[in-house]
């Protein structure tokens, strides 16, 4: 690895006090950047009742989207214009294509440093949520986001399966690498979860079923519900804390209100990243429905708790957990997960055998070890860049085939999409 300084700019559409996969990946790689003696600045959405307690974190104008309780940036600021070649960047690292992404395309061209872009989701399947005809909002994304990527010198995907994807889709088999979010371990090997269990009120008794994520509808907690249901009616000393929140909270606790589970459940709301290591350190098991995670982030640091796994078995989530080594996979049913969540409370030897895998995955994950792979993709982008060499995809691949006449053609006369 290279010993020289870099300095390193971070564009994302959300960072703190937000708290997604997106921000724990630039939270932690931003910190383990800063260690190993590189500049760091962020350039995000902006916060007006939260008070950065990090240096150089740059803030865009921003709105909220009440419905989903989600920031949209707008990266217009006369002030970041002139500080930013200032700050002489040696590369802008992209985590959204839009439209913090367009941002830093702009701004890497103008000053003429390498940019990279990490594919952190798998954005085609939000396309159900949107209210909109899923095919042609499907085809749009997926040609926004090639064209996109050609202006790129690499392309960093945070698991096997999401690099598999990207090379089916666009043909890019050069200037793509799997990086993964790294864990700095410490925090989790040091947690203190009895101080958390006295804080709840969770007896020793107790065994506290916990997961964490949006209280969204693609995040499956509905599933999760109904399968900690079925398990409650069989261990009478079973709870479930959820972690976050989210739109869908209510029709939950409805949930938990007609199977009568409502004094067992907790929703527990959103928890500052600081204290997450201790809540998982306060469980016995961690448990997770979601079929739309990239790398399976909160399951890695369930593991860095010491946490066994039961999840269902899905793309990002199966990237971490090997059944029957750190965790186990089950469909994705009540009744599966349900199943698995037993066998797991049933028999302490292949529990103990899943904490131990769990702890020995998470350590191939250090953050340290992971960042000082990113800083050579750092430095291999730079070197292309000087070369003129950008990330190329396949243009026989069926998507740039696209006629986006014909695309935007289908939008007109959508009055009611929802209708759709």
């Amino acid at each position: 690895m290279s010993t020289d300084r870099l300095h390193i700019a971070h564009f994302t559409n959300t960072y703190l006090p937000v708290m997604s996969g997106v921000v724990r990946s630039v939270c932690a790689f931003r910190q383990a950047q800063v260690d190993l003696g590189h500049n760091v600045f962020i350039f995000a959405q902006d916060a007006p009742k939260y008070e950065d307690d990090e240096p150089f974190i740059f803030r865009y104008p921003s709105f909220n989207i009440p419905i989903r309780n989600y920031p949209v940036t707008i990266p217009v600021s006369p002030l970041i214009d002139w500080a930013l070649p200032i700050l002489k960047p040696d590369v802008i690292h992209a985590h959204h294509p839009a439209p913090m992404g367009m941002a830093a395309s702009d701004k890497a061209e103008k000053l003429g440093v390498p940019l990279v872009f990490t594919h952190h989701t798998r954005y085609q399947e939000y396309t159900q949520f949107m209210g909109l005809p899923e095919e042609l909002v499907n085809d749009i994304l997926t040609r926004l986001l090639a064209d996109y990527m050609q202006q790129c010198q690499h392309i960093l995907a945070p698991s096997p399966s999401i690099k598999q994807m990207i090379q089916d889709t666009y043909g890019i088999g050069e200037r793509i690498t799997v990086i993964p979010t790294g864990i700095d371990l410490k925090p989790y090997q040091e947690a203190d979860g009895a101080a958390i269990r006295r804080q709840r009120g969770w007896r020793d008794d107790e065994i506290v079923l916990i997961s964490v994520g949006r209280l969204v509808e693609e995040k499956n907690f509905g599933l999760l519900l109904a399968a900690a249901r079925i398990v409650m009616e069989r261990h009478p000393h079973v709870r479930l804390a959820l972690i976050g929140d989210g739109q869908e909270q209510k029709e939950l606790e409805k949930l938990c209100q007609q199977w009568n589970i409502a004094d067992r459940v907790e929703f527990v709301g959103r928890v500052p990243f600081a204290e997450m290591p201790a809540y998982l350190q306060a469980a016995n098991l961690f448990c997770f429905a979601s079929v739309t995670e990239t790398q399976g982030l909160v399951t890695l640091e369930a593991m860095a708790a010491g946490l066994p796994v039961t999840a269902v078995d899905a793309t990002g989530t199966s990237d971490i957990v090997i059944h029957e080594q750190n965790g186990l996979l089950t469909p994705n049913n009540a009744e599966a997960l349900a199943a698995a969540i037993d066998r797991v409370l049933q028999d302490e030897t292949l529990a103990e055998k899943l904490r131990q895998g769990a702890i020995k995955t998470a350590a191939a994950y250090e953050i340290h070890i992971v960042t000082e792979k990113l800083i050579d993709i750092y430095q291999q982008a730079i070197a292309d860049k000087q070369a003129g060499r950008f990330v190329n995809p396949d243009k026989r691949k069926p998507i740039f085939g696209i006629d986006w006449e014909k695309l935007f053609e289908g939008l007109k006369g959508i009055e009611n999409p929802r209708q759709m």
